[in-house]
């Protein structure tokens, strides 16, 4: 019993439990990491700076450094204790070569070596390891440093050991470049890396991690001669975070463009039946609420039972504080919806074995993470009401707001749908239905105007592909309740050809079309009905959004003629490269040459020979679908076989939050600071 007393908390070989071999990693890497796209390329980076992480969480570690290296290489360095390099007594191997080479082997499982970790089957390193070409791992010990090279999770050698330089150094870095055989995109993205990192040192109290774009450093530079990359003493781009403030810091960075309805911001962290429970909440001057979970520091997009126990507990509190107030009747009874409006709230649980759904940690499922949320975050949010009744008086009167706008939309609703049930369900006029009734195969096209919609109905494939033109420029339904939002008469028969509904009776499974196609001319009126558009679906059908049903074609901007050859350009590089292919004696026609409805350059009259030998390239510049003859329309922008569509993805959920608020809200100032901002990116078309 005292030898058992001893080991806990130890980290060494005999932390490291063996459950598999690796090979399935690579016949099924979606299984490990979600996709082989540019999600499970940046997971590889999450899955080795949760190592890290974790290092940090249980107190034995406090600075992480990630760095994005030449040739689409990561490292990544924390000044924790160092991955085991003694001999591990199963696999008889060095306990690093164990964690790197063996699926499921970690020192997670048994609960000695970490209390608390992000990591659910212990598969990071190795799963990485057998996604990536090369991998080196270095050990800083106060006895040596230690390393061991892999390729495609082979080791090249046994673990190394080497002098150190200075024994008060201490960590693991690890270095790693993904198998381009297996991911279709591996660049990786700075901006979302650096957002993840943010996000993380805002979990982490008091945690430094510093992030480096040494993409540009010269690949004869060893790395591996220094612990940390920034002891090189090179200009690299870079950003350090570090917060003292942990969750509350979080949510006044979220609403740093809100106006804020209460000036506290609530918080609270505390242990309930084993269950360590973070949160932390303020209203804003919004009408989407953003509902962040994370369970031992790992994102859980889905939420789960410490989501399911946070909603029960501001709605139950809410209504008892409400009525016992006099701010409401005992029929008027606050809904989850109302009591959530507005509301940016973060809640964050850390217990001992968290029960994730599928390896990309997506849901927490453990039933006491609901019940430790309920009880930790109701008792202190009851208490916060009480002790501070001013910021009480205006989260109450913000949700009462909120109940009266949602009996008025349901009404506004309930006439809309009852309008329809009246008219047979009757589809919108100018809509050019599609003949298949098979939603999987059929499309609809949202124009901008008669001019288009007369071109692309006429230029259609009509078994498949419906035509929905709209006049003019749509509400902005940002901060828009959904009563408003339906006395837009474009909107309305944008709803009910959707098929699907809107608001709390929103049923996916009703979509009519699952390609919904945004189709606008390329000129800035365009680009604004297509933002209009994107905020309609972001904020009233986001879960199309999310299954990828909504598309945004792309039209070419040049149509250029040879004689009887045309070709079509989508940028001024193609069109470029298109001249040029024409060959040196070619003599170009001012832009524009030709009329709006693709006027020939040559006349039928002339005969083919005549024609063969023209040297004069005609170019046209279209503004819009509606100069577009429906032949061209059709073998340009609508034939599947080469048309060239973009499709709509949330990378971020609450990056792309932001940024509709930013565009599209009410305040002015963060929209201007924005624009300058980015104004040098912006392609403009003079």
């Amino acid at each position: 019993m005292a030898k058992d007393k001893d080991k806990k908390g130890a980290y060494d070989s005999e932390s490291i439990v063996v459950l598999e071999g690796l090979e399935p990693v690579r016949k099924r890497p979606g299984m490990y990491i979600g996709s082989t796209g540019t999600d499970g390329l940046h997971h590889l980076m999450v899955e080795i700076f949760d190592n890290s992480r974790d290092e940090a969480m249980g107190g034995y570690a406090n600075e992480i450094e990630v760095a994005l290296m030449p040739d689409d290489m990561v490292r990544v360095v924390d000044n924790g204790r160092g991955i085991p390099v003694d001999i591990h007594p199963k696999t008889k191997v060095s306990a690093l070569e164990t964690v790197m080479t063996k699926l499921h082997a970690g020192g997670k499982f048994e609960g000695t070596a970490y209390k608390i970790s992000g990591g659910l089957h212990g598969v990071g390193a190795s799963v990485v390891n057998a996604l990536s070409t090369w991998v080196r791992v270095d050990v800083w010990k106060p006895d040596g440093k230690y390393n061991q090279e892999y390729e495609i999770g082979k080791k090249l050698y046994n673990v190394k050991k080497e002098k150190t330089p200075n024994k008060e150094i201490h960590g693991t870095v690890v270095q790693f470049k993904p198998d381009t055989t297996i991911f279709s995109d591996y660049k990786y993205n700075w901006e979302r890396v650096v957002n993840h990192l943010r996000q993380q040192a805002y979990l982490v109290k008091k945690l430094r991690i510093r992030v480096i774009d040494a993409r540009g450093l010269d690949p004869k530079v060893d790395a591996s001669e220094v612990f940390y990359l920034n002891e090189l003493g090179l200009e690299l781009p870079s950003q350090t975070f570090y917060f003292e403030g942990g969750l509350l810091s979080l949510v006044s960075f979220y609403n740093i463009n809100q106006a804020s309805v209460h000036k506290n911001i609530f918080y609270v962290e505390k242990e309930a039946n084993g269950v360590i429970v973070e949160a932390a909440l303020q209203y804003v001057d919004d009408i989407s609420s953003r509902e962040i979970t994370y369970a031992n520091n790992t994102n859980t997009p889905e939420g789960g039972m410490h989501l399911t126990g946070f909603r029960t507990a501001l709605t139950r509190i809410l209504n008892d504080y409400a009525r016992k107030n006099s701010y409401a009747k005992e029929e008027d009874a606050f809904t989850g919806e109302d009591a959530r409006e507005g509301i940016t709230a973060i809640i964050s649980v850390k217990l001992r074995e968290p029960q994730f759904e599928g390896q990309t940690k997506a849901k927490l499922g453990n039933v006491e993470a609901r019940g430790a949320t309920e009880v930790v975050f109701g008792e202190a949010f009851a208490a916060y009401l009480e002790e501070k009744p001013d910021d009480a008086k205006l989260i109450v009167n913000k949700i009462l707001l909120a109940m009266k706008a949602r009996k008025a939309a349901k009404a506004a609703k309930d006439s809309v749908l009852r309008k329809g049930a009246l008219d047979g369900l009757s589809l919108p006029g100018k809509l050019a239905d599609c003949q298949t009734r098979n939603p999987e195969e059929a499309e609809i096209f949202i124009v901008e105007g008669d001019s288009a919609g007369g071109s692309s109905k006429q230029g259609r494939d009509r078994r498949t592909q419906a035509v929905l033109p709209l006049k003019g420029k749509i509400l902005n339904v940002e901060r828009t309740r959904l009563d408003k939002v339906l006395s837009s008469n474009e909107i309305k028969s944008l709803v009910i050809a959707m098929g699907t509904a809107i608001g709390d009776v929103f049923d996916q499974s009703k979509l009519r079309y699952h390609k919904i196609i945004i189709a606008t001319d390329a000129d800035v009126d365009g680009a604004h009905i297509r933002t209009l558009l994107l905020t309609l679906f972001y904020r009233y059908f986001q879960p199309l959004v999310v299954a990828g049903n909504i598309y945004i074609a792309q039209p070419p901007l040049y149509k250029i003629k040879k004689g009887r050859d045309v070709s079509y350009a989508y940028s001024d590089e193609e069109k470029d490269k298109i001249i040029k292919s024409f060959g040196s004696g070619t003599a170009v026609e001012p832009e524009g040459a030709e009329d709006a409805g693709g006027g020939e350059e040559i006349s039928e009259e002339e005969n083919e020979e005549t024609a063969k030998r023209s040297t004069k390239v005609a170019i046209q510049r279209y503004k819009g679908l509606g100069e577009m003859n429906p032949e061209e329309l059709w073998e340009t922008t609508m034939d599947p076989d080469r048309r060239i569509l973009k499709q709509v993805t949330i990378d971020s959920a609450i990056e792309a939050d932001k940024t509709f608020d930013i565009l599209m809200g009410s305040e002015v100032l963060p929209r201007k600071m924005f624009i300058q901002t980015h104004a040098k990116m912006a392609n403009i078309d003079a």
